[in-house]
């Protein structure tokens, strides 16, 4: 049996030409890498999406823009920055695959847990600084400490939403000023 293949949702984004591209921060690919994965791009392409879970053992949700709330009938926050239309499709398309998968290990990387929380029925608070006055320590890669059940350390964070509950999950991790389950991009499997 070889290293697992792991699949990366890509991002879309415009270059200065306003063609669309699919890509991945090296990031994610290094980590895949150092954990002993094969990382696999999955371009988000919601018709496909289904097909390239046969290709890989588990899936890695990445980190973007913002989700946008109007096609669930709540209105968007000023300060949204919406993820390409194309994208937000192709991720709840995976997510939608992954229900008939649960066996398949799934990892949400900030908006990729925020994408699991609002497919799983939870709220999410589309502006954290509406409820945490001082929300900027969770952007713009300021590092804060994150404990879990799995470990401790600092990490960086660039975003500013957050699901209001876990929902169907477990929040295994939180932020030294308490976000997690209940606030942040903390670490949730299912329960």
């Amino acid at each position: 049996m070889g290293n697992p293949i792991i699949g990366l949702t890509a991002n879309l984004v415009r270059d200065d030409k306003g063609r669309l591209r699919h890509q991945v921060k090296g990031t994610y690919i290094d980590a895949v890498l150092r954990a002993g994965g094969t990382p696999l791009l999955l371009p988000a392409v919601a018709a496909t999406r289904a097909a390239m879970l046969e290709c890989v053992d588990g899936v890695i949700i990445t980190g973007g823009d913002d989700i946008d709330t109007r096609p669930f009938g709540i209105p968007l926050h000023p300060q949204a920055q919406i993820m390409e239309g194309d994208r937000q499709a192709a991720e709840f398309a995976v997510l939608e695959a992954l229900d008939s998968q649960p066996e398949k290990p799934v990892l949400g990387i900030c908006l990729g847990m925020q994408l699991m929380g609002v497919h799983a029925g939870c709220s999410l608070i589309q502006h954290l600084h509406d409820i945490k006055p001082d929300a900027d320590r969770h952007r713009f890669d300021n590092p804060h400490l994150v404990e879990t059940e799995i470990g401790c350390g600092p990490v960086a964070s660039w975003h500013h939403q957050a699901l209001k509950e876990s929902g169907p999950f477990e929040a295994i991790g939180w932020s030294d000023d308490g976000c997690g389950g209940r606030y942040e991009s903390g670490v949730i499997l299912p329960v």
